[in-house]
């Protein structure tokens, strides 16, 4: 079972199983990247620069997915000339709005529900890499 993938009965049958990165992937990056990651999402000619393809990303790092740096991206500590300055909508602000709209009288830990946000949506890009 990879990090995305939760179990909804817990009984191990693959129909019970939701892929929380892809979902994640699905409502928020591919409207740019594209439903597969090859950056041809509807929306990707609409931004300054060509959307990557993200379906490369360890392949433009000499093999390796560089997980610090895909997690600096989407929670806003790298900023991308394509994405905006930081007052743009970067994924990690956008899912600090979120949880303080859903979550405002129930105690939680905030930066543990963005971190599993983010891992769950880095899980599935490592996923998507091109072999």
């Amino acid at each position: 079972m990879t990090l995305g993938m939760l179990s909804v009965w817990g009984n191990g049958y693959a129909a019970d199983k939701v892929d929380f990165g892809k979902h994640e992937y699905d409502s928020n990056c591919a409207i740019c990247h594209g439903l597969k990651g090859k950056g041809d999402g509807p929306f990707a000619g609409l931004v300054m620069l060509p959307t990557p393809d993200l379906t490369t990303i360890a392949k433009r790092n000499n093999g390796v997915f560089p997980f610090q740096h895909v997690y600096d991206v989407i929670d806003g500590t790298e900023v991308l000339k394509a994405h905006g300055t930081r007052d743009m909508p970067i994924w990690g602000t956008e899912y600090r709005v979120e949880i303080g709209k859903a979550y405002f009288d129930v105690p939680f830990n905030s930066e543990a529900y963005v971190r599993a946000h983010i891992l769950a949506l880095i899980d599935y890009l490592n996923r998507l890499q091109a072999k």
